[in-house]
């Protein structure tokens, strides 16, 4: 490329052959009688070479314009050469270019660092990734690509790329994106800012991924961790973590807040009976039940087996032993259809603890709420048991 640039300019050229042209005529006409008479000393040899003179100085300045013309056109062909030669690497690279943007699996991309990320390039994986031709995002001729993204993310997003190119350092970020026929898809984008070349300006150029797939991994992952597989409740650990929160929470605003400790009655004679696979029914069952009796508010868990622990955030003793005793009834006054045709009456035995009155710890009123669910087996089970106050507990 360089090799191109510094060639000389047409005129340059033309003026270079018609100097060397006059040159060569100059002295021709300077030298050439001189030369003649220092070489021939017969007169009638003289006059000869007078005579075809002439015609010498036609043959001797065509043999000067055959060289001078002859190594400007070999010049020529070598550049011309050379240029097929560029063309030719430039095509290929640019065939390879396409063959990998086609491949990749998601959209390559050119844009301004704009409020609108106009599109200068997007590859044809725009189609799979957004549903738009690429076309109908370059230069906004349709929508621009900033309209796609979700608007709660446009700014964390915008921020994050910002502070990356100020740094000169690469940007990795990701969002949510919505696609021509109004789905939502997860992306992980990566790129880095670039000097437009023309103008001066910042340009960005990267990838954009599909991550949608490895997304809802990550969700159900995330919920395999914090809920019980067979019914769909919090476990145990996301529920002690709740409890320690809600507490935190009650103490710090001086409010009450009730924990309702289950206990399925009798729930092996329904196995033994039945078949485990209609046991997991039961405890599926009444697990909607219980989840539908409470609030929106309210956090119902599996502790394990046949263990239930619901949460009731600003509920005191009397409110809870209602609720408590709704969600008795609840379980108790429907028998649980099995797909054998049968059906299984199940009830269970409830005890309830409130904080601060029973315990200022989740520990501690875990193990009252759990007393007063033993107290609710001891009187004949399926009944509700507040836990004893401590001065009540002590008087008695």
């Amino acid at each position: 490329m360089n090799t191109l640039k510094n060639q000389h300019t047409p005129l340059l050229r033309a003026l270079w052959v018609v100097l060397l042209y006059l040159c060569a005529g100059w002295l021709w006409i300077t030298f050439s009688d001189a030369a003649a008479r220092a070489w021939f000393t017969d007169p009638t040899t003289l006059t000869q070479v007078e005579t075809w003179k002439g015609p010498l100085f036609v043959l001797f300045t065509t043999a000067v314009l055959f060289v001078v013309l002859l190594r400007q056109l070999q010049k020529d062909r070598r550049l011309l050469q050379l240029q097929h030669r560029q063309r030719e690497a430039l095509r290929r690279r640019e065939r390879q270019l396409t063959v990998l943007m086609d491949n990749l699996p998601g959209m390559a991309y050119c844009c301004r660092f704009d409020e609108h990320w106009t599109m200068l390039f997007v590859s044809s994986g725009c189609r799979d990734l957004t549903g738009y031709e690429p076309e109908e995002l370059i230069e906004n001729r349709l929508t621009s690509y900033a309209s796609l993204i979700d608007e709660e993310c446009s700014d964390g997003l915008t921020e994050a790329v910002r502070q990356a190119v100020d740094r000169g350092e690469p940007f990795a970020v990701e969002y949510t994106l919505a696609r021509k026929d109004g789905s939502q898809i997860w992306v992980w984008e990566r790129g880095r800012g670039v000097e437009d070349e023309s103008d001066g300006g910042m340009l960005l150029e990267g990838i954009v991924l599909d991550i949608s797939g490895r997304k809802a991994l990550e969700n159900e992952l995330a919920e395999l961790a914090t809920r019980d597989p067979l019914t769909g409740l919090y476990n145990r650990r996301e529920m002690t973590r709740l409890l320690d929160e809600e507490m935190t929470r009650a103490a710090r605003y001086d409010h009450t807040m009730a924990l309702l400790w289950i206990d399925f009655d009798h729930f092996k004679a329904i196995n033994d009976s039945f078949g485990h696979a209609a046991g997991d029914a039961v405890l599926k069952n009444v697990s909607d039940r219980m989840r539908s009796g409470i609030r929106s508010v309210d956090a119902i868990g599996r502790f394990g087996g046949e263990e239930f622990v619901i949460l009731l955030p600003e509920m005191g003793e009397q409110e809870a032993l209602e609720t408590a005793e709704r969600l008795r009834q609840l379980v108790s006054d429907r028998p649980v259809p099995l797909d054998s045709g049968a059906s299984a009456m199940l009830t269970i035995s409830v005890g309830v603890a409130v904080f601060p009155i029973h315990g200022h710890s989740p520990g501690a009123l875990c193990a009252v709420a759990d007393k007063a669910m033993y107290r609710a087996k001891e009187a004949g089970r399926n009944c509700v048991i507040m836990a004893p106050s401590p001065e009540r507990a002590h008087n008695a």
